[in-house]
């Protein structure tokens, strides 16, 4: 069996959302990015934990996950993201851009149709803040079928925490392959 992908969304995950006072954990540091197709004029403020680098690199050094974007900064994701954190450019799914007004449009995640497609019979650790009841289920009749699937859902006020890399890298080691090598 290869390697579970390692798929990663950004916003709510590495970029927390603002708390009702609208504060930022203080772990998180302040950046002005340029998404491809905006002017220079008018960045967008991301705010970065620069701990989730290396805490991603221990993860991604294993050797027991091959780590993706899955977002909507698409390419930007590992020209813009991915050296805050100083992390090495990352494929990405490509995903749409959907003419939606809701993340759910059908009850579920708006990504997880293409993500589905992308990934075929690979399996999956999946970390995003948005996934709901139906995500999840998705994942349970993957791995039934014995495509192994775990989503992580760190909570979109406080982002990726130690211990969901942790949850990863103990769930891709109890993995067949993982035993193995």
């Amino acid at each position: 069996m290869r390697p579970p992908y390692l798929l990663l969304d950004i916003d709510g995950v590495l970029i927390p959302f603002p708390d009702e006072r609208g504060s930022t954990p203080a772990t998180h540091a302040r950046h002005d990015v340029v998404p491809a197709g905006r002017n220079a004029d008018n960045p967008v403020t991301v705010w970065l934990n620069p701990d989730h680098g290396r805490l991603l690199m221990d993860a991604i050094r294993t050797g027991l996950v091959t780590p993706v974007w899955c977002t909507s900064w698409r390419q930007d994701a590992s020209t813009l993201i991915g050296p805050l954190l100083d992390l090495p450019a990352l494929p990405y799914v490509d995903l749409p851009r959907p003419q939606i007004t809701t993340s759910h449009p059908n009850g579920y995640l708006w990504k997880r149709d293409h993500v589905d497609t992308w990934l075929g019979d690979a399996p999956a650790v999946w970390i995003d803040d948005d996934f709901t009841d139906l995500d999840h289920a998705w994942a349970a009749e993957r791995t039934a079928r014995g495509t192994a699937t775990l989503l992580v859902q760190p909570d979109p006020h406080l982002g990726l925490q130690p211990d969901h890399l942790t949850e990863v890298t103990k769930w891709v080691a109890q993995l067949p392959a993982a035993r193995a090598a």
